[in-house]
């Protein structure tokens, strides 16, 4: 009977949809993530009767046909790259890209990652590093005795050191943003970092505020773009889905017995 493995695709189809939708609750807290979403596709179908077979010898033809579909599969599991909301953090070195544009990450590896998070910290020589610890790029190196900083909406990164005598600020770095023609296919490595792939394109390097690209907010973070409220109906409208898709392959089971004991009478 075909309805029970076309009703088990629909099954495995919502528990992909489930496990999606668990990840971006788990992370509705996260800086800079970016919610997913599940896409699904129709699987082949098998012809009964061909739609324009002809069914007579005067030439008349099958308006419609018999097509009996096989079921789901999930076609893609894609990134909605939507903006967080602003959250407030008076640290110095927090910022928050308003608009499109990825910060720019060097991974022990040597690799150039990409993040939203701009959650930032020194090291231990002043360095602007990532919570793991990671050099952002291009390096901007704190001073000793910097008693003010200050982050410009175009990424110029301005100090004031005390003792120096000097009333206005040093320039000692300047942000920079990449974007990509399709961002949504970056490919996430945790961390809330992204890599470039073939799907996302090459990166395109820029100053914050240059025509397509974001400008930055010092002094804030940019909160995940998971709204609770949709992810608790969308789980709810998945569960009943898979459950529905349950009651199909109980049916359908009953349905074998009863052929079954019509088989033995």
């Amino acid at each position: 009977m075909r309805a029970l493995r076309t009703a088990t695709t629909g099954m495995a189809a919502q528990q992909m949809n489930v496990e999606v939708i668990s990840n971006n609750i788990a992370n509705m807290n996260t800086i800079g993530f970016k919610k997913q979403r599940a896409e699904f596709q129709d699987l082949m179908y098998q012809n009964v009767e061909r739609m324009g077979a002809q069914s007579s010898d005067s030439g008349t033809v099958v308006p419609t046909g018999i097509q009996v579909g096989s079921g789901v599969k999930t076609g893609s599991v894609y990134r909605i790259m939507e903006d967080g909301s602003a959250t407030l953090t008076s640290n110095d070195y927090d910022v928050m890209i308003q608009g499109k544009g990825y910060f720019q990450v060097e991974l022990p590896s040597g690799e150039t990652a990409y993040t939203r998070a701009g959650n930032f910290s020194l090291d231990d020589q002043g360095r602007l590093v990532t919570t793991e610890g990671y050099l952002v790029q291009p390096s901007i190196t704190i001073p000793q005795g910097t008693t003010g900083v200050t982050i410009s909406k175009s990424g110029e990164v301005q100090v004031v050191t005390a003792g120096s005598g000097a009333t206005a600020p040093t320039v000692v770095g300047q942000l920079q943003l990449a974007t990509f023609a399709n961002p949504a296919g970056l490919d996430a490595q945790g961390d809330n970092l992204f890599l470039e792939s073939g799907a996302s394109g090459a990166p395109n390097v820029s100053t914050p505020g240059d025509t397509g690209y974001g400008t930055l907010l010092q002094g804030y973070t940019e909160s995940s773009n998971v709204d609770a409220v949709s992810e608790i109906t969308a789980l709810i409208v998945a569960q009943r889905a898979y459950e529905m898709n349950s009651k199909v392959i109980t049916t359908a089971d009953e349905m074998l017995q009863t052929t079954s004991q019509l088989a033995r009478a």
